[in-house]
């Protein structure tokens, strides 16, 4: 496998002195509203399993849980650790609507994504965000991984489609369970839309964080068995696994 730099260094960089950080309010300088400074201190994921992202202590490494079960997806692609201040980003954003900040974050996962099609990693023919069921749906207003697969679709140039993945059994908050629990508690919780054709297409699932990849495992499974030919998965944040620094 061909190393690749740190995705700090990745970002386009150009000037715009309209724009402030939405971090420091500081001017920012740059393309968007994020200043150099905060840029670099963001928890950039450098070192990382080549297979599911989990964060490892060298780089071009495979995690022994994917060498032993590789999973239903190809390859995983975050931005970022899941520590500060990304884990308060992201938490703005999802659960305050705080909307320019996932704009940026999904902004400066669209230029690493950039650059590795450009290192070689296949593009996808379609994005698709992780679905939220209706309840859920109904209580926070929006789909935070819809909104992150909208904004990588334009900039991008991949389509986006929000309507193939339905998840169709209500279940408890991940975030609550662990490992083989979240399993459990995605069993025949996903199905395709009825007139989904994804046969011979590779396909990117999107979402906020990757935490133990049981959705992510879940629904590419589903889409590999209805006869997709490849599953990626671009999300903002990996979390290490348990106890792990």
């Amino acid at each position: 496998m061909d190393s690749q730099p740190p995705l700090k260094t990745l970002v386009y960089k150009c000037t715009n002195i309209n724009q402030y950080c939405l971090l420091c309010d500081e001017p920012a300088a740059q393309a968007y509203p994020l200043c150099m400074a905060c840029e670099l201190e963001l928890p950039w994921l450098d070192e990382h399993c080549t297979r599911c992202a989990l964060p490892l202590p060298m780089d071009g490494l495979t995690c022994g849980q994917c060498s032993r079960r590789p999973p239903a997806f190809e390859q995983a692609v975050a931005a970022w650790h899941y520590g500060f201040p990304v884990d308060t980003l992201i938490a703005r954003f999802k659960h305050h609507s705080q909307w320019p900040l996932g704009r940026l974050m999904a902004q400066l996962l669209g230029h690493a994504l950039q650059h590795r099609f450009a290192q070689g990693l296949p593009r996808p023919d379609q994005l698709l965000p992780v679905p939220l069921g209706m309840r859920r749906l109904r209580q926070r207003g929006f789909n935070q991984a819809g909104m992150l697969a909208r904004w990588l679709s334009t900039q991008l140039a991949i389509p986006s489609d929000d309507q193939l993945l339905r998840r169709v059994r209500e279940t408890p908050a991940q975030q609550t369970l662990d490992a083989k629990a979240r399993q459990r508690n995605l069993r025949q919780a996903f199905t395709l839309a009825p007139d989904a054709a994804v046969e011979g297409q590779h396909l990117a699932l999107v979402d906020d964080v990757l935490t133990t990849g049981a959705t992510v495992q879940a629904l590419a499974s589903l889409l590999r068995k209805a006869g997709a030919r490849r599953v990626d998965v671009y999300c903002l944040a990996r979390t290490p696994k348990p106890g792990q620094a």
